[in-house]
This record gives structure tokens, sequence and C-alpha cells, in this order.
């Protein structure tokens, strides 16, 4: 397995999906429950592949994700050969970037000796997806990339 399997929840969620997945490989319902009973190991692999493809998918459309913690925010933009970051430091160890007073904190003292902003960039060292789900399972979340942008702008026409 490439990824990680799909949570419960997820599998239910994408339920229609994951019929279409197994009608494609000529599973029927009756089939998939005997299949799940007389053969687990088997049942498991394909739940695994259809894991992975879900996220293959989702991967390959990522553009940003976000990652916000008590006095850090990650920012990060997927690009094709490299992914490029803006990472936000509150100074103020009382500061929590989680709520939306420590965001609204943030907006007002963004230019101010309170907050280190570093842009970076980097090549992936692996596979784009592998290297994008890393960033997703460090605690990451996928963005519409608005924040960066706005940030990326301001700093731009500085």
């Amino acid at each position: 397995m490439k990824y990680t399997r799909l949570t419960k929840e997820q599998f239910e969620s994408l339920h229609q999906e994951f019929a279409t997945f197994l009608a494609s490989q000529s599973i029927d319902k009756k089939e998939w429950d005997e299949i799940k009973t007389n053969k687990p190991e088997v049942a498991e692999q394909e739940l695994d592949v259809f894991s992975d493809l879900i996220w293959e998918g989702v991967l390959s459309q990522t553009s940003y994700l976000e990652h916000f913690s008590k006095n850090h925010i990650f920012l990060f933009h997927c690009l094709e050969s490299d992914v490029q970051s803006i990472v936000l430091k509150s100074l103020e160890p009382e500061t929590d970037f989680m709520t939306t007073k420590g965001l609204e904190w943030m907006v007002n003292n963004l230019f101010t000796d309170a907050i280190e902003i570093h842009v970076g960039k980097k090549k992936y060292e692996e596979e784009k997806n592998s290297a994008i789900f890393k960033i997703i399972q460090e605690g990451a979340i996928l963005s519409d990339g608005q924040l960066y942008q706005q940030i990326d702008n301001i700093l731009n026409s500085k």
C-alpha cells in the first residue's frame, strides 16, 4: 500500500465510488459479500487498492496545504517540481493561531517584530504525491490557497 487506508467514514462517504470500483473488476454485491466472508485477505487488498486510487486522485489535484499550530502557520504551494512555503511564527508565546483571536492578532501584527516570516522552496526528494502525502501526515490539510496567495501577494508587493 502506497498511502494509508481510508477510514470507515471515508469509505461510507465514497460508497458509490467503491461500488463502481468493484464493478470495474466484475465484482457485484453478492460476490463482494462472499469475498469478505471467505477471503478476508482479498477484501483487505481491494480496500487498500481503492484507498490508494482515491489518495492518488486527491493528491494529484492538490495545490495548497495549510498547517496551523499554536505559534506557527505553515502554508504550502505544491508545484510540479517543488513545494514553496511561507511560515509565520509568533514570537509572543501567548498567541494561539488555532483560535479566531490568534488569527486576528496575526493580521494586525503581520509586519511587526512580533511575527517572523520565512519563505522557502524545496525540490521534491521523492515522487510529488508521496511528498504531499507526508506533509498531510504531519498535520497539514488541503486548502484553497487563499491565505497563501494573500500573504504571498503582500510579501511581493513590499
